[in-house]
């Protein structure tokens, strides 16, 4: 064997391990499947004993949320209305149109979008407004008095 086959076997040799090495996990990315699903989690959002039924709260609780390898703890809330002793709905704070802040207007019984004026009833119909759907809804629990809250349900059925 000549010196120059010698070092051409050894130049494509690390070339060969370069390319196993960065192709290898690409591959695996993208033909393994990935890990187990994480399961959805259930927090607590609060105490549902105080809720009156029929009257929506809003209600304050602290949540992690995994960005990547960060972990961060975020302060959120969420409106429940009580139906009966056992059922709650929990809808997310952000109106259906554009991502705002809506809030309870207890004088009118209804749920008021200050920004563009959409109008929401009780059970998170949309009433009046631009908003395209109903109020977005968490999957609910309640356990030993406390209100559990699972993933955001996004609702589809379109205004009539």
């Amino acid at each position: 064997m000549s010196r120059r086959r010698f070092h051409t076997g050894i130049i494509y040799g690390l070339w060969g391990l370069i390319v196993a090495a960065l192709g290898g996990q690409s591959l695996a990315y993208l033909l393994v499947p990935s890990r187990v699903r994480r399961e959805d989690e259930w927090i607590e959002a609060g105490d549902v004993s105080h809720l009156m039924a029929g009257v929506p709260a809003e209600l304050t609780f602290r949540r992690n949320r995994v960005d990547g390898w960060r972990v961060a703890s975020e302060k959120t809330t969420v409106w429940a209305v009580k139906t009966d002793e056992t059922h709650v709905t929990a809808f997310a704070p952000q109106c259906t149109h554009l991502g705002c802040a809506y809030h309870w207007e207890q004088s009118r019984m209804q749920f008021l979008c200050p920004c563009h004026n959409s109008v929401f009833s009780v059970t998170g119909d949309v009433v009046d407004g631009p908003a395209p759907r109903p109020l977005d809804r968490y999957d609910t629990k309640v356990m030993d008095n406390k209100l559990l809250i699972g993933p955001l349900r996004p609702k589809t059925e379109e205004k009539a």
